[in-house]
Protein backbone atom coordinates (compact mmCIF):
# COMPACT_ATOMS: atom_id res chain seq x y z
CA UNK A 1 0.00 0.00 0.00
CA UNK A 2 1.45 3.33 -0.88
CA UNK A 3 1.75 6.26 1.14
CA UNK A 4 -0.65 9.41 0.52
CA UNK A 5 1.39 12.06 -0.67
CA UNK A 6 2.17 15.16 1.38
CA UNK A 7 -0.66 17.78 2.66
CA UNK A 8 -0.63 20.76 0.57
CA UNK A 9 -0.76 24.17 1.69
CA UNK A 10 0.09 27.75 0.25
CA UNK A 11 0.49 31.41 1.42
CA UNK A 12 1.93 34.59 1.00
CA UNK A 13 4.18 37.00 2.97
CA UNK A 14 1.49 39.59 3.18
CA UNK A 15 3.67 43.10 2.38
CA UNK A 16 2.64 46.88 2.10
CA UNK A 17 4.65 50.02 2.44
CA UNK A 18 3.88 51.31 5.79
CA UNK A 19 1.23 54.37 5.73
CA UNK A 20 3.13 56.30 8.42
CA UNK A 21 6.48 56.23 6.88
CA UNK A 22 6.75 53.89 3.91
CA UNK A 23 9.34 51.81 5.60
CA UNK A 24 8.70 47.81 4.44
CA UNK A 25 5.76 45.84 6.44
CA UNK A 26 4.26 42.30 6.74
CA UNK A 27 1.41 40.75 7.84
CA UNK A 28 1.52 38.43 10.74
CA UNK A 29 -1.89 36.57 11.69
CA UNK A 30 -2.56 35.08 15.20
CA UNK A 31 -4.83 31.44 15.27
CA UNK A 32 -6.45 31.13 18.45
CA UNK A 33 -6.68 27.65 18.19
CA UNK A 34 -2.75 27.30 18.19
CA UNK A 35 -2.34 30.86 20.17
CA UNK A 36 0.55 31.06 17.36
CA UNK A 37 1.59 33.73 15.36
CA UNK A 38 2.30 32.90 11.31
CA UNK A 39 1.85 33.95 7.90
CA UNK A 40 -1.50 33.66 6.10
CA UNK A 41 -1.71 30.04 4.66
CA UNK A 42 -3.59 27.09 4.09
CA UNK A 43 -4.57 24.18 2.60
CA UNK A 44 -5.52 23.69 -1.07
CA UNK A 45 -9.18 22.73 -1.92
CA UNK A 46 -9.47 20.33 -4.61
CA UNK A 47 -8.63 21.03 -7.86
CA UNK A 48 -7.37 24.70 -6.62
CA UNK A 49 -3.30 25.76 -7.83
CA UNK A 50 -1.43 26.70 -5.07
CA UNK A 51 -1.42 29.92 -5.86
CA UNK A 52 -4.91 30.34 -5.78
CA UNK A 53 -5.17 29.19 -2.27
CA UNK A 54 -2.15 31.59 -1.21
CA UNK A 55 -4.85 34.06 -2.26
CA UNK A 56 -7.66 33.14 -1.06
CA UNK A 57 -5.84 32.31 2.11
CA UNK A 58 -4.66 35.75 2.45
CA UNK A 59 -8.09 37.15 1.68
CA UNK A 60 -9.99 34.37 4.05
CA UNK A 61 -7.08 35.21 7.12
CA UNK A 62 -6.36 38.87 6.62
CA UNK A 63 -9.25 40.47 5.13
CA UNK A 64 -6.69 41.71 2.33
CA UNK A 65 -6.60 41.51 -1.37
CA UNK A 66 -2.70 40.59 -2.99
CA UNK A 67 -0.67 40.54 -5.91
CA UNK A 68 1.35 37.34 -5.72
CA UNK A 69 4.61 37.89 -7.00
CA UNK A 70 8.01 35.71 -6.74
CA UNK A 71 7.77 32.48 -5.21
CA UNK A 72 9.73 32.07 -2.04
CA UNK A 73 11.12 29.01 -0.52
CA UNK A 74 8.64 26.20 -0.35
CA UNK A 75 8.66 25.07 4.02
CA UNK A 76 8.84 21.01 4.29
CA UNK A 77 7.74 19.51 7.51
CA UNK A 78 5.98 16.85 9.45
CA UNK A 79 2.31 17.30 11.51
CA UNK A 80 1.18 14.71 13.25
CA UNK A 81 3.34 12.15 11.73
CA UNK A 82 2.20 13.20 7.93
CA UNK A 83 4.33 15.18 5.51
CA UNK A 84 3.28 19.15 4.51
CA UNK A 85 4.10 21.31 2.15
CA UNK A 86 3.33 25.03 2.06
CA UNK A 87 4.07 27.10 -1.19
CA UNK A 88 4.83 30.55 -0.34
CA UNK A 89 4.96 33.75 -2.52
CA UNK A 90 5.49 37.52 -1.42
CA UNK A 91 2.36 39.50 -2.34
CA UNK A 92 1.81 43.50 -1.76
CA UNK A 93 -1.59 43.99 -0.17
CA UNK A 94 -3.76 45.67 -2.61
CA UNK A 95 -6.46 46.79 -0.57
CA UNK A 96 -9.12 45.49 2.12
CA UNK A 97 -9.15 45.64 5.79
CA UNK A 98 -9.00 42.96 8.69
CA UNK A 99 -12.00 41.69 10.20
CA UNK A 100 -11.41 39.28 13.16
CA UNK A 101 -12.75 35.51 12.51
CA UNK A 102 -13.25 32.35 14.35
CA UNK A 103 -9.83 31.29 12.31
CA UNK A 104 -8.16 35.03 12.98
CA UNK A 105 -8.50 36.99 15.73
CA UNK A 106 -5.78 39.31 15.31
CA UNK A 107 -3.23 40.90 12.51
CA UNK A 108 -0.08 42.85 13.12
CA UNK A 109 1.69 44.93 10.64
CA UNK A 110 5.12 44.58 11.39
CA UNK A 111 9.15 45.63 10.17
CA UNK A 112 10.84 42.79 8.98
CA UNK A 113 12.63 42.41 11.98
CA UNK A 114 10.07 42.74 14.22
CA UNK A 115 7.82 40.06 12.33
CA UNK A 116 10.59 37.41 12.66
CA UNK A 117 10.72 38.14 16.64
CA UNK A 118 7.30 37.55 16.41
CA UNK A 119 6.81 34.17 14.66
CA UNK A 120 6.24 31.40 16.53
CA UNK A 121 7.95 28.46 14.09
CA UNK A 122 11.62 29.41 13.31
CA UNK A 123 11.42 27.73 9.82
CA UNK A 124 8.52 30.73 9.16
CA UNK A 125 11.53 32.57 8.84
CA UNK A 126 12.78 31.36 6.02
CA UNK A 127 10.47 32.47 3.79
CA UNK A 128 10.37 35.73 5.50
CA UNK A 129 14.25 36.34 4.93
CA UNK A 130 13.72 35.57 1.29
CA UNK A 131 11.51 38.11 0.88
CA UNK A 132 13.79 40.69 2.51
CA UNK A 133 16.43 39.92 0.45
CA UNK A 134 14.11 39.87 -2.98
CA UNK A 135 13.26 43.29 -2.01
CA UNK A 136 15.99 44.85 -0.74
CA UNK A 137 14.72 48.46 -1.20
CA UNK A 138 10.96 47.94 -0.59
Amino acid sequence: MSSPGPVLAAGCVLWRHSPYDGALEVCLVHRPRYDDWSHPKGKLKRGESAREAAVREVLEETGHHCEPGAALPTLRYEVNGHPKEVFYWEAPATGGAFVPNDEVDRVAWLSPAAARDRLTRPADRVPLDALVTALPDA
